[in-house]
């Protein structure tokens, strides 16, 4: 396993520490998001527009809003865990898992927001715009979740060979 080249002194025990502290901050601007996503849908069948709309579009909101469920549960789940392993000395074994909860919540919130973009320009446009836009949407999320995070992975490792030489 490489060594964090921001702190290497630190123990083993303080990385732990720091990595769930890390993920926590991410997961409160996850959980902010999916939380008015979700929301804003389960308020939606009560508007005076939604008895006007198709098959299609009940579909896709019923896509959008159990997505938007899954991510909520997903990305509070770190929570529950973290309550049932308090002072048990499992750290890494909940990092682990609040790591896995995080990405499934983030890839059911990346569906439940490019179905609610689907939802809302089917409903207010023609599909020959709705589609385009919802598969732009879609790009535009897998690119800054996926894509461009995992095509840089390796951007510490030039931050190693510095903190090395400086040391």
């Amino acid at each position: 396993m490489a060594v964090d080249a921001h702190t290497p002194r630190e123990t083993e025990k303080q990385r732990w520490d720091r990595n769930f502290a890390d993920l926590l901050q991410e997961l409160r601007v996850a959980q902010t998001g999916v939380q008015i996503l979700f929301a804003f849908l389960l308020t939606l069948p009560f508007s005076s527009g939604f008895p006007n709309v198709t098959d299609f579009q009940k579909d896709t909101y019923v896509v959008a809003l159990i997505s938007a469920a899954f991510a909520t549960a997903m990305i509070i789940s770190p929570v529950a865990f973290h309550r049932a392993l308090f002072r048990q000395g499992r750290k890494p074994e909940l990092v682990r898992y609040a790591h896995k909860m995080a990405t499934g919540g983030l890839a059911f919130m990346l569906i439940a927001m490019t179905a609610s973009v689907l939802l809302i320009t089917d409903y207010l446009l023609d599909w020959k715009w709705a589609i385009p836009l919802t598969v732009v949407t879609g790009g535009w999320f897998l690119t800054y979740w996926a894509i461009l995070p995992f095509a840089h992975r390796e951007w510490g490792d030039d931050d190693e060979d510095a903190a090395s030489a400086v040391d």
